[in-house]
């Protein structure tokens, strides 16, 4: 038996190791593995589960294109938009049938959390070096720093990394608090943080930082009686308040400062334009084809190219134009029907599984929710994942009655 589990991780690794890691890596922008492998993602999903998978996603957009089309559409750049999200659908039928299938996703779990803490040590030095470009990205971060570096590893970007990072930190958090881990906690502390800290993404550390707090107050009573919960609570907060103390002290401009303060101060062009400005432009675009059906799929580059260059004041030759901000961009393309639509799924889909039974699943959920107003794009497959894995019981050992059951012990 054990031997058949290990034969089914062993086949299923290689496809979480190409998701996790390399899956843009040598491609063009907005091309991945997993676009290339759909067809086999398709067959696979329907000669293991006999169904067929793609008639709800085409019963659904279809109503959508009709009007779409009738507005008027820029057709290659509809359909190239068309093809994406259908290959982002196939692998999230993928990702499901794995997570259902899979003999022993924990073992999985813990390859890419060990093969990603060694990446970051080898990302260390790597970052004073002429070569630090493989594995960093130097990015406009907040007034004051322009040119910014923080780790992506083979990935695009630095917050998609961190996006990626967030199922495993979550997981191995959970073990570490229930005493489920076989592993030193001194050992798995600096495998936890190192990565949020190299990739210094605010807006995932942020939504982390929200979804344990609202998670915590939920289950106050029941966390609270376990003396290893508030062991933890304290040694974080002593460590944070140190960590602070220091940085006060000692380095008082430094960039995790300087970014909170721009923020609240509403300085912080990176932040406004992945949250209320996202929003300000997608109504915008709008309001040159339809408040309740949006301007379709692969239009925000055609519709919004002058829009978001006014708003920017951006020069003529500047050529990148989206949205960084998912519940925006569906309010552009779809629509306030189809963000309605978003928002009415997600949550029907936690109280249909029951998504607040499960410490893990509830924080997943927690997180992705709040993260879609701040960032992330439609076609996110590091998102899906994380809706997938809220809406799927994977990890039962999380489930709250029964760590209610070994805290009574």
């Amino acid at each position: 038996m054990q031997s058949r589990i290990n034969m089914k991780v062993n086949k299923y690794f290689p496809f979480a190791f190409i998701y996790f890691f390399i899956n843009s890596l040598g491609l063009p922008f907005g091309l991945t593995y997993t676009t290339i492998l759909s067809p086999f993602f398709y067959w696979w999903v329907t000669t293991t589960r006999k169904v067929e998978i793609l008639l709800p996603f085409f019963s659904m957009i279809i109503v959508f294109a009709i009007i779409h089309f009738n507005n008027g559409v820029d057709l290659k750049s509809y359909l190239v938009s068309l093809f994406n999200l259908i290959a982002v659908y196939i692998f999230c039928q993928a990702a499901y049938t794995f997570f259902k299938k899979s003999g022993n996703l924990e073992k999985i779990f813990w390859k890419l959390f060990i093969i990603n803490f060694v990446l970051c040590l080898i990302a260390i030095p790597l970052y004073f070096t002429s070569f630090n470009y493989i594995l960093w990205i130097q990015q406009y971060l907040t007034a004051g720093f322009d040119n910014f570096s923080r780790l992506k590893l083979f990935t695009y970007e630095a917050s998609y990394y961190a996006t990626l990072f967030t199922p495993l930190f979550f997981f191995y958090a959970l073990q570490v608090i229930f005493r489920q881990s076989k592993h030193n906690i001194l050992t798995l502390l600096p495998m936890l943080f190192l990565p949020y800290l190299l990739s210094f993404s605010i807006g995932v550390i942020s939504a982390v930082f929200i979804a344990i707090i609202i998670t915590y107050m939920l289950y106050f009573k029941r966390l609270t009686s376990k003396k290893r919960v508030l062991n933890i609570i304290s040694f974080c907060a002593v460590a944070c308040f140190f960590l602070l103390a220091i940085l006060i002290i000692f380095f008082p401009d430094n960039p995790f400062f300087v970014r909170i303060d721009n923020i609240f101060s509403g300085t912080d062009s990176s932040g406004r334009g992945r949250t209320f400005e996202a929003f300000i432009l997608a109504d915008k675009m709008l309001a040159e084809k339809s408040y309740m059906w949006g301007i379709g799929l692969g239009q925000v580059k055609i519709v919004g190219t002058e829009i978001i260059r006014d708003y920017y004041l951006y020069p003529m030759d500047y050529t990148v134009f989206a949205i960084p901000n998912a519940a925006a961009e569906t309010l552009a393309i779809f629509g306030w029907l189809g963000l309605s639509l978003r928002i009415v799924i997600e949550i029907f889909l936690f109280f249909h599984t029951k998504v607040w039974k499960n410490y893990y699943r509830l924080l997943l959920f927690l997180f992705v929710f709040l993260y879609q107003f701040t960032g992330s794009f439609i076609t996110n497959i590091a998102e899906y994942v994380i809706w997938i894995l809220a809406f799927t019981n994977v990890f039962p050992q999380f489930d709250v009655k029964e760590r209610v059951k070994k805290l009574l012990l």
